[in-house]
């Protein structure tokens, strides 16, 4: 009963922000979205396929791949028309979708106990999604992806226009955990000069633009950000879009400043040694 009732519910959000405005390309559902992997289960596959068919709409959303012997965090764009394309999560969440070292320190998954009884495998491709109709290539993050530059980086070295982030923010409740999530993902966009969508369970779902600015938040009456509804916006991708040097050479500062202070560290080692023979 409960699969029908999350069917209904998508499927009403659904219609209100479709039939708000003409002309809609993308709808983004987020992380965790559908009751069962969309597509080892063939009742919520339908369903989702008939959302994209019948309203001539890309959908973007979350779910789970189970394969024979690997289950994947993945997200998925299906269309009215192609094959339905899927991303496997490569950077995955220490303690919330795998336990380090699980086999050889079982403490470790003691101490986090029925919390992540399994572990999610990796992903190894940086897949980046095509809409139909050649209305852009959009980069599939998944939660705390969006806060990883090196990560974020590959995706636009592959030809992403934007960003889309599904995220599930669950774990973190009501407290700042999901707006310190998007103030970290708003720098992604400032180092690639790609706007982002972001479709947030129990989060912040809004439109940054490419200069890290939000441009459009979803809110209830009283201001907070944590309401049912939908989010309408324009996301502009560029004519030409260019490489920056970020996307290009990723955290080269950074690995200079660390040369920098590694040759410093040995040269006082080195002097601190002399000064004591």
């Amino acid at each position: 009963r409960y699969k029908q009732t999350i069917f209904d519910k998508f499927a009403r959000l659904s219609k209100i922000a479709i039939s708000s405005t003409s002309n809609v390309d993308l709808l983004v559902w987020p992380e965790s979205a559908m009751p069962a992997p969309v597509l080892e289960d063939q009742e919520t596959f339908d369903f989702v396929s008939q959302i994209a068919s019948s309203n001539q709409v890309d959908l973007l959303l979350g779910t789970i791949e189970e394969g024979r012997d690997q289950v994947y965090n993945a997200a998925l764009l299906v269309s009215p028309e192609n094959e339905p394309q899927l991303y496997r999560k490569v950077h995955l969440v220490p303690f919330g979708e795998f336990v380090p070292f699980r086999r050889s320190f079982p403490l470790f998954a003691k101490i986090v106990g029925d919390q992540v009884p399994e572990d999610f495998d990796g992903g190894t491709d940086f897949t980046v999604f095509q809409l139909s109709n050649n209305h852009g290539k959009v980069a599939p993050l998944i939660c705390f992806e969006d806060t990883i530059g090196e990560l974020t980086r590959q995706f636009v070295l592959r030809g992403a226009d934007f960003f889309a982030n599904v995220t599930n923010d669950g774990w973190f409740l009501r407290s700042a955990g999901s707006r310190q999530h998007l103030a970290n993902a708003v720098f992604r966009c400032v180092e690639n000069r790609r706007p982002m969508v972001r479709a947030a369970n129990t989060g912040v779902t809004c439109f940054v633009n490419e200069f890290g600015r939000i441009t459009q938040i979803l809110r209830d009456d009283q201001g907070s950000i944590f309401e049912e509804g939908t989010l309408i916006g324009d996301v502009n991708i560029a004519a030409e879009p260019r490489l920056t040097f970020y996307a290009q050479h990723g955290e080269i500062f950074a690995k200079i400043c660390a040369a920098f202070a590694l040759v410093i560290l040995l040269i006082r080692l080195v002097t601190s040694f002399r000064g004591a023979r």
